[in-house]
This record gives C-alpha cells, structure tokens and sequence, in this order.
C-alpha cells in the first residue's frame, strides 16, 4: 500500500511540471527568444597560445522563429501565451530592456 502512495505522489510531481509557469518567469524565457528572432547572437575568438599556436573559434545561435521572419513581438506573444497561459504584462516593444 506504501508503494501506491509514492507512485500517486511521484505522478502529481511529474504532471505539476506540465501545468503553466509563472508570468514573470515566461517572459524572461521568451525574452530570449524574441531577441532570437530578431537576429542571430554569435561570438568569435582568437587567441595565441604558448608557443606561438594559435587557436579560433566561432559560436553562433540561429533560431528557426529568424529564419521564418517572424516578428519578435509576435514570438514574444506567442510563447508567454504557452508558457504561462496569459498574455505577457506588456508588449515586447513597450519592455525597457529592449533594444530592437
């Protein structure tokens, strides 16, 4: 009878993590993901190591939202509706920290 108990209590856990996340919370994901579609992020290094060998790299992140040319305003919308079940607290464009 013990193991029912454990197996009802584990079945609430794993189906609270599907339910919706707080407003705040999805709007700091889905921030990101707006500013993904408005364009790539990426980063290249150099560097010279010790005995002269040098190394490069390059770290770029695409989204498929970019690719489609999707509005960022409209990914933004679209993915806090998802996460959070409610509209975001403010538009994208209307968010201070925005820079696009």
């Amino acid at each position: 009878m013990q193991e029912t108990g454990f197996l009802r209590v584990a079945v609430l856990i794993v189906l609270g993590a599907c339910g919706p996340i707080s407003l705040a919370q999805a709007e700091r994901q889905c921030f990101e993901r707006a500013r993904l579609a408005e364009q790539p992020r990426g980063e290249v290094t150099f560097g010279v190591g010790s005995g002269g060998r040098t190394a490069a790299g390059l770290d770029l992140e695409v989204s498929s939202d970019f690719l489609l040319g999707k509005d960022p305003a409209a990914v933004y919308d679209t993915c806090v509706m998802s996460k959070a079940g409610e509209a975001p607290s403010r538009p994208l464009y209307m968010r201070p920290d925005w820079r696009g």
